[in-house]
């Protein structure tokens, strides 16, 4: 069977030879090396008071390919510029394509496969797009690594016993906290994700060691209102030995994920993952600093989220916030 192509013209002429000899649309697939439901699809589409003629057929398929083109939003300068622009800022087309269906009330709408398509386009091509995006390709595949489980962790309790009001995203305060090592094992970022806003927030550290970890999650926590900082849920590793110690000070309930399984805390590892479009592997964490980290994060918590319905992390952690004070 063909992949998936357009019918050409000299198909939409066999096909009206085999329909006047009365052949039937599985025998014409098979002949065609099409799929039944291509050449099905095919004749409704394409045919004119009832009779499918080749002629026709062409006319009105040409037809609705100019017309779909003259309706393409991105013919439009100020839409193409919007998405332009918001590509350059690190959105996705899915954010661009919701927040912008958001700011007009629903007047103007484009899809996301309508940006991607265009991205891949000739003209997407000739401009240079597809550096914009997460991923240069279309393709998407499964990421992740592994880390060795980390022993002597004391009052450990497991992610199985995190109640439904944290897994469900229903309540406001639940943190996700995981690190990314530097070069060489020198240095690190310590990043802490809110679960229900997906605010985002990351902070330098010189060592990946217990000490430093406590001491970057109490900066981090200490000012916030304690029903904004509920819980945290953590990895094995050993930056996070001193756990109890978050419960004794500002009485935050700590959960462990499995070992080798940082799905577990999927909306933070996947926006390490968004850092290090900034921050490349290999990068010398030393020579990072703090202000330059703010200005990463702040962009990043400046994008429109689908599963906030386009509002940004920090206007969503805002409005929690106004609500508990």
């Amino acid at each position: 069977m063909k992949k998936h192509t357009k019918i050409t013209a000299q198909e939409r002429d066999k096909i009206a030879i085999f329909l006047a000899k009365g052949s039937g649309i599985r025998d014409i697939a098979k002949i065609l090396g099409r799929s039944p439901s291509s050449i099905s699809d095919e004749i409704k589409r394409n045919s004119y008071k009832g009779n499918y003629s080749s002629i026709k057929a062409q006319a009105l398929s040409e037809k609705r390919n100019r017309n779909s083109r003259k309706t393409n939003p991105l013919k439009n300068p100020e839409i193409y510029s919007y998405v332009r622009n918001k590509l350059r800022c690190g959105w996705s087309p899915e954010q661009i394509a919701g927040r912008l269906k958001k700011e007009t009330n629903g007047k103007t709408k484009i899809c996301h496969e309508t940006i991607y398509r265009y991205i891949y386009s000739k003209d997407g091509k000739d401009k240079n797009l597809s550096e914009y995006l997460v991923r240069n390709h279309k393709k998407r595949w499964r990421w992740g690594y592994k880390r060795s489980y980390r022993r002597g962790i004391q009052n450990r309790v497991s992610i199985h016993d995190r109640p439904d009001v944290i897994n469900n995203l229903d309540q406001f305060g639940h943190w996700e906290i995981d690190s990314v090592e530097g070069k060489a094992h020198k240095g690190g970022i310590h990043s802490f994700l809110e679960r229900k806003t997906r605010y985002y927030l990351a902070e330098t550290i010189n060592n990946l060691d217990s000490e430093e970890g406590l001491r970057t999650q109490l900066k981090v926590f200490s000012p916030l209102p304690p029903k904004a900082r509920r819980s945290a849920t953590f990895d094995n590793g050993k930056e996070n030995y001193n756990h109890q110690k978050l419960r004794f000070n500002l009485g935050m309930r700590t959960y462990f994920c499995d070992p080798n399984a940082p799905w577990q805390k999927g909306s933070n590892e996947n926006h390490n993952g968004v850092l290090r479009r900034y921050i490349p592997k290999k990068t010398d964490l030393t020579t990072i600093h703090q202000d330059v980290l703010d200005l990463i994060v702040d962009e990043i918590n400046n994008r429109p989220r689908k599963c906030l319905k386009y509002k940004t992390p920090r206007e969503a952690f805002r409005e929690e916030l106004n609500r508990i004070k």
